[in-house]
């Protein structure tokens, strides 16, 4: 059987390129000055389909920088660890030292922060700092500051500009590090926090004053990462306790609460707030993870929203959307806060499935909103970008890619995220694969 991550909408492409003059149609809002990033697995050279998996794949990132209406130029450009340098010919690289391992290379996710633009992963592996034209400038580790690797989901507190963040690693074991990353650049705090078990805790949840862990059943496989099987060397461990742990944002590993949930894994969090004693945590849950050959997909993802009762220890969950759907966002000026808007990928199980479906969701109506794009093609993450910065709460764009698989070709499409109508579109006269995840990066 083919390798799915090798074929279709997954396929990798074989270099890197530079495009310019973009072919616009409708009308990009000037206000869209800055650069649309996306990270994701693309791999160097000859690879063994009988081994690859698209986790694993070294990174490389699609951007297409917009200015005064226009859409300047498209590049691709592979995220240069050492090992990914070593591949493709070149000079070696320095080690990443304290800043974590070299291994994959940074595939994850790309933002900017502290002046700085960065390829994120996890796991404990090194992630990298590049500079406009996405090359590389060499591994990130907050300026000394920070050890071990970070995590490919930080987030960013609208009311200090802070950058938090819960990362983990095998060699971590039984902890985790929660981390605060000053306006600086620099890490201003770091808590090791003991779980059950060495878990993959890809995403966690922020709030006003809570971090909120997910210790659930998905921890590092020593037996798997020996035998060389394809993916991460992580899996499903029955028996495993379900936790929901709630840390203040100033307090110790002692100071976390637990809170037992029915086992299950969370890749992807669209928000929480606080409601008086209770916390109100919006995500996307699947019923287990990493547990037999259909490993990234093979549950169905729910929209769920858990609420936390800090009075009386409880936790209790609402379906939102039985629909399958991943990779949610939201206006992130509302991260910590109560939100009313979220941004969702409709999915079909299955790893090769084309999603062409981008989902809203209004929670505070109930209500939902569709766009599909038509037959033969796949669509990424969308994300939104206000449109001022005193904008009400979903006024603004969307942006993701929109890739045609029959021509080839790929479009930044810019939808307005109220009607979810067209506003304008790039086109790019080549195919870019899936990928993870990416960011609006203004110009500011």
């Amino acid at each position: 059987m083919p390798n799915p991550y090798l074929a279709g909408a997954h396929a990798p492409v074989s270099g890197e390129i530079t495009l310019t003059d973009l072919t616009v149609t409708g009308e990009l809002p000037p206000a869209l000055t800055g650069r649309y990033l996306r990270n994701g697995p693309n791999p160097i050279g000859e690879i063994d389909p009988e081994t690859y998996h698209w986790f694993t794949g070294d990174g490389m990132v699609h951007g297409v920088r917009l200015r005064d209406g226009r859409a300047e130029w498209y590049r691709n450009r592979w995220v240069r660890g050492p090992l990914a340098a070593s591949k493709l010919g070149e000079a070696e690289r320095p080690e990443s030292g304290q800043a974590g391992l070299d291994l994959a290379g940074a595939n994850t996710n790309v933002l900017a922060y502290a002046g700085r633009t960065l390829a994120l992963t996890e796991g404990g592996i090194t992630n990298l700092e590049l500079d406009y034209e996405l090359g590389t400038v060499g591994p990130c580790d907050f300026d000394g500051t920070l050890t071990g690797g970070y995590t490919a989901h930080p987030k960013r507190d609208p009311a200090t500009g802070e950058l938090h963040a819960v990362s983990y690693s095998f060699v971590r074991g039984d902890q985790v590090q929660y981390s605060v990353i000053g306006v600086d650049g620099r890490a201003r705090r770091t808590v090791d926090v003991t779980v059950g078990g060495p878990v993959m805790m890809h995403d966690f949840s922020l709030t006003e004053n809570y971090v909120v862990l997910y210790d659930l059943p998905v921890t590092f496989d020593l037996e798997r990462a020996m035998s060389g099987e394809p993916g991460i060397p992580y899996s499903w461990k029955p028996g495993y306790r379900a936790r929901l742990g709630v840390l203040p944002r100033e307090g110790g590993d002692a100071d976390v609460r637990w809170f037992d949930v029915e086992a299950c894994f969370v890749f992807h969090t669209l928000n929480a707030y606080e409601s008086g004693d209770r916390l109100i945590i919006d995500l996307a849950r699947h019923p287990r993870q990493f547990d037999g050959d259909d490993e990234t997909d093979g549950t169905i993802s729910t929209l769920e929203r858990w609420t936390v009762s800090l009075r009386t220890g409880t936790v209790t969950r609402h379906a939102l959307d039985d629909r399958h759907q991943e990779f949610p966002r939201i206006d992130e000026r509302f991260v910590g806060r109560r939100h009313r808007y979220g941004y969702t990928m409709a999915l079909t199980p299955g790893t090769a499935a084309l999603n062409d479906t981008l989902i809203k969701q209004d929670l505070i109506t109930g209500t939902t909103r569709s766009r599909g794009f038509g037959p033969g093609t796949a669509i990424g993450e969308f994300v939104f970008e206000p449109a001022s910065a005193d904008a009400p709460e979903g006024h603004g764009y969307l942006l993701g890619f929109v890739s045609r698989l029959a021509e080839d070709t790929t479009e930044l499409a810019v939808l307005d995220a109220e009607s979810l109508e067209p506003v304008a579109a790039v086109h790019l006269p080549v195919r870019i694969p899936t990928g993870f995840h990416g960011n609006w990066l203004p110009d500011r």
